[in-house]
């Protein structure tokens, strides 16, 4: 008994003749191909341990939009960079060559759960693990629709296959091409499995604003009273952590979709960080660690005793776990909610000058939202040795086709429609700069984002903060009030303000570049320095 579906060739054009697919499979049967392959390895409690190679991360310059009559006017180009269909269609021939003989594993998949905007995609990888990580991370058909799948889009991820900068157009041998037109994407030279998940949150951002749908880089979760959270925030700010909180169910961690029913989940799994995972901090990511099937990427294991250390990076930085939602055992299965009632902005401001929370107009939360603001710290990634600013529109510019303008135009919409709260949270360093001062207490953050989504913050004493603008609580019952007036907490007022300003200008100096794609109200939502 097998729930593979008959042999059948992918019937998209230029791969008409590929034939040796593998249509499908159960978890079960990619692990064990992926173990026989010598493709991954066995950690103690079942997990498959890989390593991704020279990518351990997304390959941002590699990424192309083919530019013709279906992108010209629709695509950001630049934020996007594009191929030609020319080179596109010389790698189309290029990719089926080099598949053409080899044993590919194939299936069909949905990103999102509402059925109502949902996108149908058949996705073919070279590796079986990856086949085990596409399981996790796409939704699963039913028997009824697996039976009646057409799919709308194809994703071809082939890591042994080098592209020619000069024949096809790519920055190097990695490539991610999408062509929008023909409903297809290519990824070569690349083992890093994150690639295949991102473009099918490409695609999703690409189809359905134009819908009135709002595509999110976020998590998602919802009390019992359907009291929906959303929570937008870069990597390193929190945003999985904090969703995963055992008192609300668990939508989704990563990719959003917020349409006229609520909102829903684009994936049916997680792809967490593993470094420096707490089990107490995060019991439920960390169980998943010692679950059987959960891929590990690039996390470093005792060869002999099959144990895991989280807290070596030798491989990466950014190691990474993906399961299934029902590994978190508050998880919802329908992967739907109801229209949100609050959304938090997470950034880790390594600065020091950022309030733990702040309340946010929708002007100011559209403002916040082009801006995507964290800061990457010393030891995250080569060469930063101090605090940087990071700056990524929509908290996904690499994912976000259109421009950033249309997707932040779109959430204020929906913001005022549904009266929505808006708060901005940081997670990052109080008392000082990171290296002087100290992490905002994740005790602390909890306590305040409970405060946010149960109402009760609502009928807090605010302050106005006289470089951003928007409101700050004078007092949480339960926290510091020292907190709340990040000034009073350095040593030096005066190094406060120059630090303040410093992270004000780079606010507006990221901002010129949207400023003539705004409306008054949110162009007065920039900051401004102002002194104590």
């Amino acid at each position: 008994m097998t729930n593979s579906t008959p042999k059948r060739g992918l019937n998209i054009k230029g791969f008409e003749d590929i034939s040796d697919i593998n249509w499908n499979w159960t978890p079960a049967k990619f692990y064990e191909t992926a173990i026989s392959r010598g493709e991954a390895k066995v950690a103690n409690g079942g997990a498959l341990v890989v390593k991704t190679g020279k990518h351990t991360g997304r390959s941002a310059n590699d990424k192309f939009i083919v530019r013709d009559a279906e992108t010209e006017d629709t695509v950001w180009w630049e934020g996007n960079a594009s191929m030609t269909p020319e080179q596109f269609e010389v790698l189309r021939t290029d990719f089926a060559a080099h598949m053409d003989g080899m044993e590919v594993f194939a299936q069909d998949t949905f990103g999102g759960a509402d059925l109502d905007h949902r996108v149908s995609v058949q996705i073919v990888t070279e590796f079986a693990w990856h086949g085990m990580f596409v399981h996790h991370l796409l939704r699963q058909p039913n028997a009824e629709e697996l039976a009646n799948f057409k799919a709308e889009f194809t994703i071809i991820n082939l890591p042994s296959f080098c592209a020619d900068p000069k024949r096809h157009g790519t920055n190097s041998e990695t490539v991610i091409a999408v062509n929008m037109n023909d409903r297809i994407v290519l990824i070569g030279g690349t083992s890093y499995a994150g690639e295949t998940k991102k473009s099918v949150f490409s695609i999703l951002n690409y189809l359905l604003p134009a819908k009135r749908v709002m595509p999110m880089h976020c998590s998602v979760n919802v009390d019992d009273n359907d009291n929906a959270a959303v929570f937008f925030g870069l990597s390193g700010t929190g945003k999985t952590t904090l969703s995963a909180n055992p008192d609300r169910t668990l939508i989704g961690d990563d990719e959003h979709g917020w349409s006229e029913n609520g909102l829903f989940n684009f994936e049916g799994g997680c792809y967490a960080k593993m470094i420096k995972l707490s089990e107490k901090a995060e019991p439920e990511i960390f169980a998943t660690t010692k679950m059987w099937g959960t891929v590990l990427e690039n996390v470093v294991m005792d060869e002999d005793t099959r144990t895991l250390d989280l807290d070596d990076n030798t491989l990466a930085e950014n190691s990474r776990g993906a399961y299934d939602l029902t590994a978190i055992p508050n998880a919802s299965l329908t992967g739907k909610c109801g229209q949100p009632n609050n959304i938090i902005m997470l950034t880790a401001d390594a600065f020091g000058v950022l309030p733990p929370i702040a309340r946010l107009t929708p002007a100011q939360a559209m403002y916040h939202f082009l801006s995507g603001y964290t800061a990457k710290v010393a030891g995250t990634e080569k060469g930063i040795t101090e605090p940087t600013a990071t700056f990524s529109a929509c908290f996904g510019a690499p994912f976000m086709p259109r421009h950033p303008v249309v997707y932040g135009e779109l959430l204020r919409d929906l913001i005022a429609e549904h009266q929505v709260g808006c708060w901005l949270v940081n997670t990052g360093w109080t008392a000082g700069p990171y290296g002087t001062g100290y992490r905002m207490p994740i005790k602390a953050t909890r306590a305040m984002l409970n405060a946010a989504l149960d109402g009760s913050l609502n009928d807090a004493e605010f302050r106005t903060d006289k470089n951003f603008g928007f409101e700050v609580p004078v007092s949480i019952p339960g926290i510091d009030d020292a907190l709340f007036d990040l000034r009073s907490t350095w040593s030096n007022g005066e190094d406060y303000d120059a630090q303040a300003h410093k992270l004000v200008d780079m606010f507006i100096a990221n901002f010129a570049k949207f400023e003539s794609h705004v409306s008054e109200d949110v162009h007065a939502a920039a900051p401004v320095f102002a002194k104590a």
